[in-house]
């Protein structure tokens, strides 16, 4: 052990290689000079003392001759390297070359190797030469003398897996054999696992020596490099040291941003659990609601009240412009047509015939008791100043609807018989679009920056999910498929019920109030047939023509409206 130290010792501190006629080179006075102690032997590093590589001698063959003292010897074509890690990731180059007398070195360093891409900035030379980045090299010329060549580099630092990696050819590209390289890197933390490679590109020859001292700074020392050959240290630094900088073109396996790591890895995993758990819960709600599409209505009691007087009260208290469209989740012409009548029904329209025409007559204003959807189709059909109009003329002229439709779609998402509107992405497809737009910025992010950007692909995987997972939810809830089935009730009342289980005194009332759910619910020419000859004196909502209310007419008449009705609101 302390033969190889003072081997290397005696490398560094002579800072001489000699080869058969080499001439010596004397540099001015001024020329730039390093600092390049080896670390002293001490004893054995424990547990938590920075790793060391013990250095092994060159292998030459040649006896190593000593310095006569007190003459300083600078051998030419020897070059002296100093790597600083900065905090912001990026590597700070100080490089010293001797170049012989009438000589000159030229250095052509790749900056792309293999699918990893280094950027050189800021080089610049203090002596004989110039510096430059010509495409993807940095091209150093360099006349005789002393010559100090600096710059920073990015894409030295990479994640792996739980740790960061640091890697830079510190010597490559040079159009002549160096005969002597030393070499230092310093870090902000020491790192460990240190490999130095020395030759031709794809050789694994190690470097002649290489060392850490107490501080953890890596010492390289290195004789007699070929031209073009290389040399390459590589690291293991703490994860989250400095900002990551490498870039990598082409997919480069295991590394790069877009590796697979274990914390890029579970990300993935997570949302894969996620999207089982969502697909799950997308053929529940599913299979829930094809039961209830399946299923026979569930008898209701739609006739409410104490002693002999009775009155109808519908399930969950659906309006008839909703009860279609629990059922088949769509805003029908015929759902708002059935508002149109439930309107004059409750007073707030009077309907009377106008020859072959109807006209329909404000007769109280549209007030808080309305829904929103009431009072939009209230207002399409007779806006501010308008007193009343001709079905005649709304169907030349047919309203504008859109609103009063969507106004039936968020009434219903309101009471919670919908989760959203049956062509829209509702609270769970809206949250998808947010996440995945987050999901798309973090990947773009961290692919720059150079972070697991797999994360980011995870989180819009997940966004793009939960958009899907949003279309394929039935619009209709737990709560709306139960009235689903009340609602089938309703259409089994309407169908079998007869005006003589209603009191006389109030059967008009009872009549009237579930007429706009028959029209709802396409029962209108039953529901008419059995309960219009009930009725003799007429309707308190309804005006005809005739002296005497005729029902058989009316039922006729009442019919045609409706058609009418269905018209005006299905041109638009």
């Amino acid at each position: 052990m302390l033969t190889k130290w003072g081997i290397a010792a005696g490398l560094v501190a002579a800072g001489i290689t000699v080869t058969s006629g080499q001439p010596t080179f004397s540099p001015p006075p001024d020329a730039p000079s390093f600092e390049f102690p080896l670390p002293t032997p001490g004893p054995p590093a424990g547990e938590d003392d920075p790793p060391i590589i013990e250095p092994v001698p060159p292998s030459t063959g040649q006896p190593r001759p000593t310095r006569p003292p007190g003459v300083p010897v600078v051998l030419p074509r020897s070059v002296n390297i100093q790597l600083k890690l900065e905090r912001d990731g990026s590597l700070s180059v100080t490089e010293q070359v001797i170049v012989g007398a009438k000589e000159t070195m030229n250095r052509t360093a790749p900056l792309r190797i293999g699918e990893r891409v280094f950027t050189v900035r800021e080089a610049k030379v203090e002596g004989n030469g110039t510096a430059e980045v010509s495409g993807e090299n940095l091209v150093i010329r360099l006349n005789e003398g002393a010559s100090t060549v600096t710059y920073k580099v990015d894409g030295a630092v990479a994640d792996v897996g739980d740790h960061q990696q640091f890697r830079w050819q510190a010597a490559s590209g040079w159009d002549t054999k160096l005969i002597f390289v030393r070499t230092s890197l310093l870090t902000p933390k020491p790192g460990r696992d240190f490999v130095c490679l020395a030759g031709m590109a794809g050789t694994e020859d190690r470097c002649d020596a290489a060392v850490t001292d107490a501080g953890g700074i890596l010492r390289v020392v290195h004789s007699n490099l070929d031209a073009d050959a290389r040399v390459d240290i590589s690291a293991v630094l703490p994860a989250g040291m400095v900002p990551v900088t490498a870039t990598f073109v082409g997919g480069a396996a295991g590394v790069g941003p877009f590796a697979l790591t274990p914390l890029s890895g579970a990300g993935l995993g997570l949302v894969l659990l996620l999207l089982i758990g969502g697909f799950a819960v997308v053929l529940t709600a599913r299979a829930r609601d094809t039961r209830a599409l399946a299923a026979e209505g569930v008898p209701v009691d739609v006739l409410v009240g104490a002693g002999e007087r009775v009155a109808f009260a519908s399930p969950d208290g659906v309006l008839p412009g909703q009860a279609g469209t629990v059922i088949d989740e769509r805003v029908d012409p015929r759902d708002l047509t059935a508002t149109v009548v439930d309107l004059a029904v409750r007073n707030y329209l009077w309907i009377t015939e106008a020859g072959q025409d109807w006209q329909l007559v404000r007769r109280n204003a549209a007030d808080d008791a309305l829904t929103g959807y009431e009072r939009a189709v209230y207002t399409a059909l007779l806006p501010e100043g308008t007193d009343a109009a001709t079905v005649s003329g709304l169907r030349e002229n047919p309203p504008a609807l859109d609103g009063a439709r969507s106004a039936v779609y968020a009434d219903a998402v309101s009471r919670s018989w919908l989760s959203r509107k049956p062509t829209g992405l509702g609270k769970v497809g809206i949250a998808g679009v947010g996440l995945a737009a987050v999901g798309a910025a973090l990947t773009a992010a961290l692919a720059l920056s150079g972070g697991p950007a797999l994360l980011g692909v995870a989180v819009l995987i997940g966004g793009v999910g939960l958009v899907l997972g949003g279309r394929l939810l039935p619009a209709r809830t737990r709560r709306g498929a139960v009235l689903l089935q009340q609602v089938r009730g309703l259409h089994g009342y309407l169908r079998a019920a007869r005006p003589d289980k209603v009191p006389a005194a109030d059967r008009e009332l009872v009549f009237s109030r579930s007429l706009p759910y028959a029209v709802a619910l396409d029962e209108t020419a039953q529901w008419l047939e059995r309960n219009a000859p009930t009725f003799t004196g007429g309707l308190y909502w309804y005006g005809t023509q005739d002296q005497r209310f005729d029902q058989r007419k009316f039922a006729d008449r009442f019919t045609a409206l409706v058609h009418e009705l269905d018209g005006v609101f299905g041109k638009r």
